[in-house]
């Protein structure tokens, strides 16, 4: 099975990063969020098995999605 590649949008000084999980430097900085959310799910959608991380402005998650057969589906 491959491993989950998680990418993360987060604001910093430059503007909102998306950066993969594990990954020194961001993929992309983009000027506002809606873009790099867009370009995250992109990136996430095109792994075998992909997930977006989406924090608010003080670093709090405020959603995720996984995209494909989740190995750890929420319960419930």
């Amino acid at each position: 099975m491959s491993k989950r590649q998680t990418y993360h949008v987060t604001s910093s000084k430059e503007g909102w990063n998306v950066k993969r999980e594990g990954a020194q430097r961001p993929a992309k900085i983009f000027h506002n969020k809606e873009d790099a959310v867009d370009f995250g799910k992109e990136k996430a959608k095109n792994q075998p098995l992909g997930q977006i991380v989406i924090h608010k402005k003080d670093g709090t998650i405020q959603t995720e999605h996984t995209y494909r057969k989740d190995p750890y589906p929420p319960k419930g």
